[in-house]
């Protein structure tokens, strides 16, 4: 059974930093492209950033130069670390080990929320 858990998230003030981090169990971890998605209140979710085996990374324009994916498959955890961080970037934080056309997985979530 594949398990995603995310952690890391947190109340921040404008201009701070989070890690998230995703610890996966029950897969081959590193034969899969990792996700980070957000969901905000009354928006849908959407995808942050996302890296491939090797590592291949792509991000949403709204977080480029502020958010890194990264990935350490001994670990078979996948991590964002978000600088920089706006109230906008306020949301619910998941993680999605993508399967390709069969679908994937979804951890849980993690809230982030950018107040002061």
């Amino acid at each position: 059974q594949v398990q995603l858990v995310e952690s890391g998230g947190g109340l921040v003030q404008p201009g701070g930093s989070l890690r998230l981090s995703c610890v996966v169990s029950g897969s081959i971890f590193s034969i899969y492209r990792m996700g980070w998605y957000r969901q905000a209140p009354g928006k849908e979710r959407e995808l942050v950033a996302s890296i491939g085996n090797p590592d291949s990374t792509n991000y949403a324009v709204a977080v480029k130069g502020r958010f890194t994916i990264s990935r350490n498959n001994a670990k078979n955890t996948v991590y964002l670390q978000m600088n920089s961080l706006r109230p906008e970037d306020t949301a619910v934080y998941y993680c999605y080990e993508d399967h390709g056309r069969v679908g994937g997985y979804w951890g849980q979530g993690t809230q982030v929320t950018v107040s002061s």
